[in-house]
């Protein structure tokens, strides 16, 4: 469910997503960014596959995360994810992601470019364009 504009995806912290300290390591983060990715394009019904299928990707071109507390194993997170800009190829996601207990522990974002099967950039299909905006129009 997609609320102001934002999915959440709840996650359990595995045991391999923890480092010797026993907190999760601070580039699996970036796995989670992907997961709530995931999820948010499938919640506004256009996942992954589809894009993909119609011959085109989203490949990151830059990526940014701030740290702000730890988790460990077996605990559970929230990843809040939203489209915050759509330009012609390129399009922004913002994370934020969040403890059991409300604590936010990193917030950051995704920038990527929409490419074709030749690695070529190409414009985000319309289709994309309008499943985005009417989510967006909708925020509260």
């Amino acid at each position: 469910m997609i609320e102001n504009g934002w999915h959440t995806t709840q996650i359990r912290v595995r045991y391999k997503d923890t480092d010797r300290m026993g907190v999760v390591y601070y580039g699996n983060y970036l796995t989670f960014f992907e997961v709530g990715r995931a999820e948010y394009m499938r919640a506004v019904g256009y996942p992954y596959s589809e894009l993909e299928g119609k011959g085109s990707a989203l490949a990151v071109i830059e990526a940014s995360a701030k740290y702000l507390a730890n988790v460990g194993y077996d605990e559970v997170i929230h990843v809040k994810t939203s489209i915050t800009e759509v330009g012609r190829v390129r399009l922004r996601f913002d994370y934020e992601i969040y403890s059991d207990n409300n604590t936010l522990l990193v917030k950051g974002f995704t920038v990527h470019a929409c490419i074709n099967n030749d690695k070529k950039p190409v414009r985000i299909p319309d289709t994309l364009i309008i499943a985005v905006e009417k989510i967006t129009n909708n925020k509260n």
